[in-house]
């Protein structure tokens, strides 16, 4: 079963096709990404773009992009697609597309005239190689393809330009050549699985611009180079197969390497495949370490996005031990970055710390080694006693055993979006998630203590978690209109309908009554919740901004203030049907309805950093988010579990 495909008057249509992207990557860092008709519309986008240890970690795009061209009866025919100057596109390949399909991997047809063919790529795993398949379906004459690549040979956050730096020669290779740009950078191996005639016609190709970098307000216009073509015959029922890789291959090796890659895919024919593939493409290399990817393309490792994550990413992978490493992984990062003598834990990011307590507890059946109480307790206790210790005037825990937290200019907590060194949305004093975070935490650990049969170690933990109980409801707790405030500071209380509540409705552990978390999620469902996820204010709030729209300055200030996000909608799910039981399974179903229609958008098969407050939601952002499809994975383990009470 095909579960997304496109036909011809889709992928014609401009204004659709080059909305959707896809991505692959060959989860050792290095991806491949283009739209799903080949026209590159970022300046992340590349067919191989690889991050280089040697220049702190960055990508780099090496093949920008791989254009193929039909030869019959003399005329050629190009496939490719780049937009110039003017909204003017040329070539128009996609006019010739016929077909796009994702099964295990993207697959497009081409129609000229009486020739019918189709292309593939994988990339392969743990190394810097693409490959490029292209088979002749049909055809009732002598057909000969060419390959044309345009070169980069520089970072994702910058453009290039015809310069004399280049070093535009190359070097025959076994069925190909080599192109090293400029020193410092990989040598690029270009070869065919068969015999090919490279033709060196080196030209600078001026003005390619990325239409997506235009519209969010960054420089859009780029050089690219092209070092020549390569041109072979092809047979009816043949493929060929190209390589671009960062050493040289055995060009008689890579049909059965593209085939070998091919079947290691996971199958995406339903939408928990796709989830489950998209998942896998967050996990990376670091040596014999495996770390998780925010989200693509430009963002790194987060602390914060790998523990709200890490649960959903892992409850349906088979190999539990990556996602173990992990948690162990940031286990050692908290120690070591937080709670270091020579480091101050609330530099900023004040909550990620007390993350680790819930996402211990949401892995305990999945990921979670069995002996975590051994495991982590030295650390978990650490940061219970570092917080408890915190006197300063910005950031302390005060007597009623709540957590207070003001620092100028830092964001603290996930909303953290800053516009000439202010935050946007700056929420200084108590705040209601890290505090339910807090309480959730020393409950956890109380309850850890009780089960490994020391209680005495877990008594006053519990103790300071009953104090903080009383006095969250005390100062959170608006009895007038039934939610919480979303942070007090002195006598201040921002009455503002954000989601931060919701998380402490839905915490393990929550110092809330059933009745109080009931109230919570009725404001969040009136207020909040989109097909998409949850909105981060509500609409009838003055300072809503419904479209994550403009240049970067626009784009943050409305990141926060109605911008929704899907992570999120796993916090609803929770306290709903804890709330609800089965009486609220096919509501939270038809949740899951908005996310996979979402997955025939924006990049396909995975879900968008964020989404517009206004509807129809369109995705923007980052095209696919670790947190987010952790998010909705969570979602679906909550249909099952409460399935099966």
């Amino acid at each position: 079963m095909t579960y997304f495909q496109l036909e011809k008057d889709r992928l014609v249509n401009l204004e659709y096709s080059l909305y959707r992207e896809i991505l692959r990557t060959n989860r050792a860092g290095s991806y491949c990404s283009t739209t799903i008709i080949g026209c590159n519309t970022r300046k992340y986008h590349g067919l191989l773009v690889c991050p280089l240890e040697q220049l702190g970690g960055d990508h780099f795009v090496l093949l920008s992009s791989l254009d193929l061209s039909v030869e019959q009866h003399g005329q050629v025919f190009n496939l490719g697609i780049h937009k110039y100057q003017g909204s003017h596109y040329e070539p128009k390949g996609h006019k010739y597309l016929t077909k796009f399909e994702i099964d295990d991997i993207p697959k497009r047809y081409y129609r000229v005239g009486g020739v019918i063919l189709s292309t593939e790529m994988v990339l392969v795993e743990n190394e810097e190689q693409l490959l490029f398949k292209v088979t002749l379906e049909d055809a009732h004459s002598p057909t000969r393809l060419r390959f044309k690549p345009f070169l980069a040979f520089r970072s994702v956050n910058e453009l290039t330009f015809r310069n004399m730096d280049a070093n535009t020669r190359y070097q025959e290779v076994d069925n190909g050549i080599s192109v090293k740009m400029y020193e410092g950078l990989p040598t690029l191996f270009m070869q065919s699985s068969k015999q090919i005639e490279f033709i060196p016609v080196p030209d600078w190709y001026l003005g390619v611009e990325y239409l997506k970098e235009q519209h969010r307000g960054y420089p859009f216009k780029e050089d690219l180079f092209v070092p020549g073509y390569f041109e072979a015959e092809i047979k009816k029922g043949e493929s060929i197969v190209m390589s671009a890789g960062t050493s040289e291959s055995r060009p008689n090796g890579l049909k059965a390497k593209f085939t070998r890659e091919k079947k290691k895919r996971i199958p995406r024919d339903s939408m928990i495949d796709n989830l489950l593939n998209s998942g896998q493409q967050f996990l990376f290399s670091r040596g014999k370490d495996v770390r998780l990817m925010a989200g693509y393309h430009w963002y790194k490792e987060r602390h914060r996005d790998t523990l709200l994550a890490l649960p959903g990413l892992s409850y349906y992978q088979e190999n539990k031990e990556v996602y173990k490493s992990i948690l162990q992984y940031i286990a050692g990062e908290i120690s070591e970055k937080y709670l270091s003598k020579n480091k101050n834990l609330l530099s900023r990011d004040i909550d990620v710390p007390l993350w680790f307590f819930w996402t211990v507890r949401q892995c305990r059946t999945n990921c979670s080694p069995p002996e975590v109480w051994e495991k982590y307790k030295g650390m978990m206790k650490a940061v219970l006693d570092h917080y408890q210790k915190m006197e300063g005037e910005s950031m302390r825990m005060e007597a009623n055993g709540l957590l207070y937290a003001r620092k100028e200019g830092v964001p603290l907590t996930w909303m953290e979006a800053v516009i000439d060194g202010q935050p946007v949305t700056w929420r200084p004093g108590l705040t209601v998630e890290l505090n339910a975070l807090w309480y959730n935490a020393l409950s956890f650990y109380a309850f850890l203590a009780k089960e490994a049969n020391e209680p005495e170690e877990g008594a006053p933990y519990a103790d300071l978690a009953e104090r903080v109980k009383n006095s969250f409801v005390e100062v959170f707790w608006n009895a007038e209109d039934e939610f919480l405030y979303d942070y007090v500071e002195g006598e201040y209380r921002d009455t503002s309908i954000r989601p931060n509540q919701l998380i402490a409705a839905a915490m393990p552990y929550s110092p809330l009554t059933v009745e109080q978390r009931k109230a919570i999620v009725d404001v969040v469902k009136k207020e909040l919740l989109t097909p998409r996820g949850i909105r981060t204010l509500s609409p009838q709030d003055p300072k809503y901004k419904g479209v994550y729209d403009g240049n970067a300055q626009q784009r943050d200030l409305a990141l926060h203030q109605g911008t929704v996000y899907p992570w999120l909608a796993a916090f609803f799910a929770e306290a709903y049907l804890d709330i609800h039981k089965q009486g609220g399974l096919s509501f939270v179903k038809r949740m899951l309805e908005g996310f996979e229609e979402e997955m025939g958008n924006h990049c396909v098969g995975t879900i968008s950093e964020c989404f517009n407050g206004n509807p129809p939601h369109v995705g923007k952002g980052a095209v696919s988010m670790a947190w987010n499809v952790g998010g909705v994975l969570s979602i679906i383990n909550l249909i099952e579990k409460y399935s099966n009470l």
